[in-house]
């Protein structure tokens, strides 16, 4: 077990390892913003990185607090399930009632990568090339529907009104 200071040293270190691993990658290398993460342009939807015990995740997340809006959105980014879901040979995991750990309602649209622990740091660069691969891949998509996304979300809050 840790301490609570170690924990928090461990999640550092892998975090500052995963920026150094990226920096080498050639098709971020030099990038000033490496993710969009919550720089997606549209409000209550972000990007995320989760690394746990027994898996780690590569995230597209909304997080309204609005029930109703959060599931309308979450029905909007549905209809473009196949451009999302490109390269991704298995799919995607469409979860549109996740709770997270700290009991907060959002959607998740995400894949996962099981087995795999972040406290081994022998298993950080298995953990790093997914997050990588994954993450270029999903932002790769999401760009490609980002303009239309944020259209039809700005038509259905006027349409609201």
């Amino acid at each position: 077990m840790y301490t609570k200071e170690e924990k928090k040293e461990l999640v550092k270190r892998f975090w500052i390892e995963f920026d150094e691993y990226c920096s080498q990658l050639p098709e971020l290398a030099g990038a000033k913003k490496k993710w969009l993460l919550h720089r997606t342009k549209i409000s209550h939807l972000a990007m995320k990185f989760e690394a746990g015990r027994k898996f780690a995740d590569v995230i597209l997340e909304i997080n309204h607090k609005n029930e109703a809006r959060r599931l309308e959105v979450y029905e909007l980014v549905e209809k473009y399930k196949l451009l999302l879901e490109d390269g991704f040979p298995e799919g995607l995991i469409w979860d549109f009632a996740f709770v997270r750990d700290n009991g907060q309602d959002v959607c998740r649209i995400y894949t996962r990568k099981y087995d795999v622990d972040m406290h081994r740091q022998k298993q950080w660069n298995e953990i790093f090339a997914f997050f990588a691969k994954n993450m270029l891949q999903l932002q790769s998509n999401f760009v490609d529907i980002r303009d239309i996304l944020k259209e039809e979300i700005l038509t259905l809050n006027r349409l609201e009104r």
